[in-house]
């Protein structure tokens, strides 16, 4: 088991719909999602209504969205310094949604944007050990799915991940 960040800094955020994360479980492979972190610092001004966004988290799209970037080779650690490379693919804020399949919904939810946004399961739930967490099965899809913002933004975020190998038998 390895686990993994994919990261993304300082990128300017359009004002439009938009994954901000997408994670392709390899084909021979399951992947577990521990944390989801998302952030911005451009838009504090405080003569205006504080923004509130929605986010979802969707598994199960068929089609990858596009618009955005890569961040497998370029975003991607593995917080083991002698550990192997990823072998899932990562992208993040594709402007053009992934689509397709029959997705399901897992987590609705919000974004204060001036707050930020964490998604991190409780204690409790930790201890249930995979069936507490969303889990991917081999070449299935995840994304971080937020509304458009009103203004552009300019945002950081995380991705923690671990790649727990074959489906049992």
């Amino acid at each position: 088991m390895t686990v993994f960040t994919a990261t993304f800094s300082g990128v300017a955020t359009s004002a439009a719909q938009q994954d901000m994360f997408e994670i392709t479980a390899p084909d021979t492979s399951r992947v577990v999602v521990h944390d989801i972190v998302l952030a911005q610092y451009s838009d504090f001004d405080p003569s205006t209504e504080t923004e509130i966004i929605s986010l979802t988290i969707l598994r199960g799209h068929a089609n990858s969205g596009s618009g955005g970037q890569d961040i497998t080779t370029t975003g991607v650690s593995n917080l083991n310094p002698y550990g192997r490379q990823m072998a899932s693919t990562v992208e993040r804020h594709n402007t053009t949604v992934a689509s397709g399949g029959t997705p399901e919904t897992l987590w609705a939810d919000m974004w204060h944007l001036q707050a930020g946004f964490i998604w991190r399961l409780s204690e409790r739930m930790n201890t249930l050990g995979t069936e507490g967490k969303i889990l991917l099965k081999p070449a299935q899809r995840l994304v971080v799915r937020i509304s458009a913002p009103a203004d552009p933004i300019t945002a950081n975020g995380t991705l923690l991940f671990e790649e727990i190998g074959q489906v049992p038998a």
